[in-house]
Order: C-alpha cells, then sequence, then structure tokens
C-alpha cells in the first residue's frame, strides 16, 4: 500500500511536537531526579533536627518513668489529627522498647543501635545514643511519604506540558503555515506551469531562501518555452514547405503512370504514388499537430457543434463516396452551442472519420451520435484482434494490427486538440453480439457560459 505523503508543514509541526514533548519529559526526569535528592537532604535534615531537639525530653520522660515495667506510650496531644509521618523509640542498652510515641507499637525498629542514619524498605531512621550510650533514641520517617511527595511534584511537573503541548502544536502549526505559504504559492505557480502555459513566474514577496528558484524556473521555462517554439515552426515549415513539390511530383507521376505503357513500368510507378500520396498525408498530419500544440482550440465565441458536425460529415461523404455516415440527434437536441475553435473542431473530427473508415468494418456505417449531455460519439465496426484498453491507441504511431497504411498520428492529434479544447476524449471498446467489436470516441466539451 502506498502512503500518501505529508506536507513540509505537517512534518515540521510533528517533528516540533514530538522534539518538544521529549526535551520535556526529559527535563521532568532530571528534576526529579534532583528534586528527590533535595527531598531526602530536607527531609533527613528535619529528622536529624527532630531526634536531637526530642533526646532530652524523652530521656527525662524516661527516667520519669523508671518505676515502669514494661514499653510505655506517650499519648497524643491531638488524638484526631492525620498525617503524623514521624514515629520514635526509646530503647535500652538491650534493644528493648521502653518509650514509644502513641502512633507506633512497642515492637522494635529493625535499625540497629547505632548512631546515625539508616535505610529499610518503609522506613528511614535516625539513632541517636545517650546516657553513656545506654539509651537509644530512634526517630523514623516513612519512605512512603517521600515517594509520595516525589510524585505528586513530578505530576504539577507534568500537567503543564499535557494542557500546553495541543496548543504549542497548534501555535506551531499556524506558524509553520504562515511561514510555508510562500512555498506554496510557488509550487501552486509551477503546477500550472505545461507546455500550453509557459509564462514566467511572478517574483513577488519571497523569501531570500527560494526566492532564486523563481528566477532559475524562469530561465528553464524561457528555454524550453523557446526550444518547443523551434520545434513546432521545424515541423509547420518543414512540412509546409514540403506540401507544394510534394504535390507538384504527385501529378507529374500520375502523368508519367498514364503514358507508361509497360506493365512492370506501370506498378513500379503506382507504388511511388502510393509512397507520395502516403508522405502527403503524414505531411498534412505534421501540419495538423503543429497547430494542435500551438493551441489553438478554445474561442472567445460559440459555435453550433450540431451544425458543423453535419457540414463536417456532408463533406466527408463526398470525398468518400462508398463510406456510409448516420448522424443520430437525442431527443430534443437542435443545437450544441461550446466556446471551440471551428477549424480545431474539424480537425478532430475529420481525423476520427478518417481512422473509421481506414480501420472499421467497410460494409458497416460510421455512426456519429450526439447525445443530451452534448456528448459526441463517433463509433465504428471493426473486427480482428483489437486491445481491450483503447488508450494506448492515444500514444504516437501507435497502431493497430491492421494492414491499412496510416500516420500513427490520427488519434495523438484528436488527443491533443482536446486538451487545448479544455474537452475530454474517451476510447472504449464495446463488445456486440457478433463476432466484431464497436470501437467508440466520445468526445464531451465544458458547457458554455454565457455570461
Amino acid at each position: 500500500m502506498r502512503l500518501k505523503p505529508r506536507s513540509l508543514a505537517g512534518r515540521l509541526v510533528l517533528s516540533m511536537s514530538v522534539l518538544l514533548g521529549l526535551f520535556w519529559t526529559i527535563g521532568v526526569a532530571l528534576s526529579i531526579h534532583v528534586m528527590r535528592e533535595e527531598f531526602d537532604e530536607v527531609f533527613d535534615s528535619a529528622l536529624q533536627e527532630t531526634a536531637e531537639r526530642l533526646a532530652p525530653l524523652v530521656v527525662d520522660d524516661y527516667f520519669r518513668r523508671s518505676d515502669d515495667t514494661g514499653p510505655s506510650e506517650v499519648s497524643a496531644l491531638n488524638p484526631g489529627k492525620r498525617d503524623e509521618y514521624l514515629t520514635y523509640q526509646v530503647r535500652d542498652a538491650a534493644g528493648q522498647v521502653v518509650l514509644h510515641s502513641h502512633n507506633n507499637g512497642a515492637e522494635p525498629y529493625p535499625a540497629p543501635l547505632r548512631p546515625g542514619f539508616w535505610s529499610g524498605e518503609d522506613l528511614r531512621i535516625y539513632t541517636i545514643a545517650t546516657v553513656s550510650d545506654t539509651v537509644f533514641i530512634q526517630v523514623a520517617d516513612s519512605l512512603a511519604h517521600r515517594r509520595e511527595a516525589t510524585l505528586e511534584s513530578a505530576f504539577t511537573l507534568l500537567v503543564p506540558i499535557l494542557l500546553l503541548l495541543p496548543l504549542g502544536m497548534v501555535a506551531t502549526r499556524l506558524v509553520v503555515m504562515r511561514a510555508t505559504r510562500p512555498v506554496n504559492k510557488l509550487r501552486d505557480a509551477i503546477s500550472t506551469r505545461d507546455g500550453s502555459n509557459l509564462e514566467p513566474i511572478a517574483p513577488g514577496s519571497l523569501p531570500t531562501e527560494i526566492a532564486t528558484i523563481t528566477s532559475s524556473v524562469n530561465r528553464l521555462l524561457g528555454r524550453l518555452k523557446h526550444a518547443l517554439h523551434a520545434e513546432r515552426d521545424l515541423a509547420a515549415n518543414s512540412a509546409h514547405e514540403l506540401r507544394t513539390p510534394i504535390a507538384g511530383a504527385l501529378a507529374q507521376m500520375e502523368i508519367l503512370s498514364g503514358q507508361l505503357t509497360r506493365a512492370e513500368d506501370k506498378a513500379r510507378a503506382d507504388q511511388v504514388l502510393t509512397a507520395l500520396r502516403r508522405l502527403s498525408v503524414i505531411l498534412e498530419k505534421l501540419l495538423q499537430l503543429s497547430r494542435a500544440e500551438a493551441g489553438i482550440g478554445l474561442s472567445q465565441t460559440p459555435t453550433d457543434l450540431v451544425s458543423l458536425v453535419g457540414l463536417l460529415v456532408e463533406g466527408f461523404q463526398r470525398s468518400h463516396m462508398a463510406t456510409a455516415v448516420n448522424v443520430e440527434l437525442a431527443p430534443g437536441v437542435s443545437t450544441l452551442p461550446r466556446t471551440v475553435d471551428p477549424d480545431a473542431f474539424a480537425i478532430v473530427v475529420n481525423n476520427l472519420l478518417e481512422n473509421a473508415r481506414r480501420y472499421g468494418m467497410p460494409d458497416r456505417p460510421i455512426t456519429v451520435s450526439i447525445a443530451a449531455d452534448g456528448c459526441i460519439v463517433i463509433a465504428n465496426a471493426v473486427e480482428g484482434p483489437i486491445d481491450p484498453d483503447a488508450d494506448v491507441y492515444r500514444a504516437r504511431f501507435k497502431r493497430g494490427q491492421t494492414t491499412e497504411r496510416g500516420s500513427g498520428l490520427g488519434l495523438t492529434i484528436v488527443d491533443k486538440l482536446m486538451e487545448q479544447m479544455k474537452g475530454t476524449m474517451t476510447l472504449r471498446v464495446v463488445e456486440t453480439p457478433g463476432a466484431d467489436k464497436r470501437f467508440e470516441c466520445a468526445l464531451s466539451f465544458p458547457p458554455h457560459d454565457p455570461r
């Protein structure tokens, strides 16, 4: 499956959004790492300071309760208060708990009786030794509290990107679209240039990065226009200059052929006449092709194609008496105004009629039908092998499997002129009940706008 190419603006927006999200995530990860270390320092400092301030009070309270036989519990000043993260225990040299806070049990902490910090799976404990290392005070902080503080801080850092990234993508797209607007205008201008439009592109207010593209394209268009004009002029001038001497040679050869008496000489003369006639047809097609490529298709005034088709068919039948042509009009169709050049339309119809006569079945009539939507279809019956993909005959010098002589330019000329007239040519092969087939060429023209 071929993927649809993305636009330059879309690629820039996607790349910048991905990079923005990636850099923000890296920044948040680094911030969380630093924040975790700073939190540990702050919590450890508070834990140590709490233990040092608590030590004199706890020792004094311990000696006042020296008559107790079991571990004592310090009652809470505010029993209903929540979120009490610090707990403490007073232990003797044997490790027994002699005093503990109200939010902690009598089970000794897992930390050893050694002054300093100790970390377990759930607790961070700071130990102080007092009374000649006979009484140990251990203050514990919940590690879950520290992790909760870190996660809340990380979430606070991540929330802005979840809110600002979509806004940043929209803003980035607007900025990129505004920045690439000159590129789009230049692209559209270049895309309209083809064989029928080689006018230079207006420079406009282009950025310096692409300003030179316009001048380079204009120079290329100028050279291409000059080359195409030279090619067309050469073909037209050559064909025009050769018409007269070939016509003279053809006339002289016909006179000479009539004066010959020997059969073999007359046969050779007939071969020369056939070659000269074929060359004359090719020259005529070259002239038509040069006119087609010169852009003669459109006209400022509308032409009635129904009347023009009738005149062209009548003229064709006078030249080819043995060929029958039937003109069929759809009900209600009497006129067909289109803004096309009459000469260009005449070249199109004459080429199609000539092709139908040359390659069609001689005992079947040629049909010219005009539909209610203005589509003109020229059809003829054919026999023998024919390519089911009729569009292959649009190419120059492409001919079917036939012994008939042709230039191979007829449909190419028609296709080019239809393009000049802003119309379309559709070729199709239609199966019929008999052994033969029906070759159709449908011509469609844009409707006439009287405004």
